[in-house]
């Protein structure tokens, strides 16, 4: 009975303390961009001594003393925050890579407790991806094209027609939730697009569909009018040498004649 007791005070702990658990929201930032964290709930914060925002758990960016009305910001932070002390949200400017990580708002006094969370993911504006043909063919006028489209540190090769395309080799980078950037290769407008996106930027290359196939179809119109002119010389030298004949077998007559 005593164990039962015990597992029951243990359970009713866990939840107590799941309930008054932060959730931690993630934010995507561009790199140098700025980011506002808010503290929902503010207006309910009674009788608190100091409230503080602290970044990876061991660095305070800011300290405010609720007795003194006064605000503390940390060196390393200084001229990089604004602390706003009527609803204690924090702007945090001109974010590096190395500013992704987590963000905590804390307060004592009376209660000991987290007010706010957030992870904070900083990623640089994706490049232009390289969008090249690998080969190309033209089957009862269907033009299928092999394409590859490459970002940073990866590439996907895919098969494309005039209504899709499908992925035949490289890496897959599908999860948007990934910090490596995705590249997706498809088909929109007549044209094979290449984006090159993460969650703060996209770049997209794209090619003709018309233009590419035109391009494979060229040499083939290019031999049938060799062909063709060679044909032309040909039957054009025929007729010379013909002429040529009968003008010598004319003369020959009139001289015997003579």
């Amino acid at each position: 009975m005593a164990a039962l007791l015990h597992y029951i005070v243990f359970l009713s702990a866990l939840v107590q303390g799941s309930e008054s658990s932060i959730e931690t929201l993630k934010q995507f930032v561009l790199k140098g961009e700025n980011v506002h964290l808010d503290v929902q709930g503010y207006a309910k914060l009674n009788n608190i001594e100091d409230f503080k925002w602290t970044f990876n758990k061991s660095h305070t960016l800011v300290k405010y003393s609720n007795e003194s009305s006064t605000v503390k910001v940390y060196t390393k932070y200084q001229g990089r925050v604004e602390f706003s002390e009527a609803n204690f949200s924090l702007v945090l400017k001109n974010l590096q890579e190395g500013d992704s990580g987590l963000y905590d708002a804390g307060v004592s006094g009376e209660e000991n407790k987290d007010v706010a969370k957030y992870h904070i993911s900083v990623q640089e504006r994706v490049v232009t991806p390289v969008l090249t043909v690998d080969s190309n063919s033209t089957i009862n006028g269907n033009c299928n094209v092999t394409v590859t489209c490459r970002g940073q540190n990866t590439s996907v090769t895919s098969s494309c027609n005039s209504s899709t395309c499908s992925q035949v080799g490289g890496e897959s980078r599908g999860a948007e939730t990934s910090t490596i950037p995705l590249l997706s290769v498809y088909v929109a407008g007549g044209s094979i697009i290449c984006n090159h996106s993460n969650q703060v930027s996209w770049a997209p290359n794209m090619k003709e569909i018309e233009t590419i196939c035109a391009s494979n179809s060229k040499p083939e119109r290019d031999k049938e009018n060799q062909n063709y002119n060679v044909g032309i010389i040909i039957i054009i030298f025929i007729i010379i040498i013909f002429v040529g004949c009968v003008l010598i077998a004319w003369q020959k007559l009139n001289k015997d004649s003579m």
